[in-house]
């Protein structure tokens, strides 16, 4: 039993090298890649993969999933426009030695009835396993606010039509359950026997976001459930705490804490990296 702990580091800084110096500084072995070089992980050039993969691997960190935005469209978008940013992952997988892959699962800007939404939103999801299958790639969905995916019940519709545990797994995000006005506790108790990734986020009731395990997310308690339940997988820290470059490219909900807003994107992101490791650590959870 092991928990890959990794990151979005490109909360810490742009470049590759920013964000290994990063990780190593926080004593984090994964990465997953969102932004890098100025390219996201959906656009970034096969080229510029093959010269990234190498400094990976000197500094001895692996890719833990890609952060793509997928999902993060219209319900009346060009479906194509996945599929076109999906195949590129495709290929990247084999440079990366990744086949996970963060998706999303639709928004409703028009306000379409929710059962247009719903079928809508699902007939993408499956288009996008689909694909995946194809491209030996294994999707992974986080709850968003906004999405169709934002309200748990809703979660688990997605789950009980396209979770397979192959090609199609779950992400449980403390901080945007909490943002969306759940009772985080209340939606892992629906959701705990599903969800097979965790983002660690969280917020306070002023929605915003702090180190982990000072929020609303009921973190110690539902990682300490975790480990009772001798789950395995990933987990990826996604701090939030300033609205850096990198956060804003996301569309972000919830407010900067200002008690960062004189650190410098590195520094925040290691006063989160420590609290979640340290967080982890006093559970004695068993971190690869």
């Amino acid at each position: 039993m092991s928990w890959n702990l990794s990151a979005f580091a490109d909360e810490a800084g742009n470049t590759c090298e920013e964000q290994i110096k990063a990780l190593q500084r926080a004593g984090y072995k994964f990465i997953d890649i969102r932004g890098i070089n100025n390219f996201n992980i959906t656009t970034l050039p096969t080229e510029q993969a093959k010269l990234v993969r190498p400094k990976l691997d000197a500094a001895g960190i692996k890719v833990n999933m890609f952060g793509s935005p997928l999902g993060k469209i219209d319900i009346t978008d060009d479906f194509n426009a996945d599929l076109t940013r999906l195949r590129h992952l495709g290929e990247l997988a084999p440079i990366f030695n990744c086949q996970a892959v963060r998706i999303f699962s639709y928004y409703n800007k028009t306000h379409q009835p929710k059962d247009k939404w719903q079928a809508e939103s699902l007939k993408r999801l499956a288009g996008l396993r689909a694909e995946a299958q194809k491209l030996g790639l294994v999707l992974y969905h986080e709850n968003e606010l906004h999405i169709l995916g934002d309200h748990p019940d809703d979660v688990a519709l997605i789950t009980k039509e396209l979770r397979d545990g192959q090609s199609f797994r779950m992400i449980f995000d403390f901080s945007n359950y909490s943002i969306s006005k759940h009772d985080v506790w209340k939606c892992w108790e629906q959701l705990r026997d599903t969800t097979d990734a965790f983002h660690l986020k969280d917020n306070d009731q002023n929605q915003q976001f702090v180190l982990f395990g000072q929020g609303l997310g009921y973190a110690k308690e539902i990682l300490a459930d975790v480990l009772k339940r001798g789950w395995q997988g990933p987990l990826t820290l996604e701090p939030h705490l300033t609205h850096s470059s990198a956060v804003l490219a996301t569309g972000p909900t919830g407010s900067a804490n200002q008690a960062y807003n004189k650190m410098t994107p590195a520094d925040s992101f290691h006063a989160a990296a420590v609290a979640a490791r340290t967080l982890l650590e006093s559970l004695r959870a068993p971190l690869a």
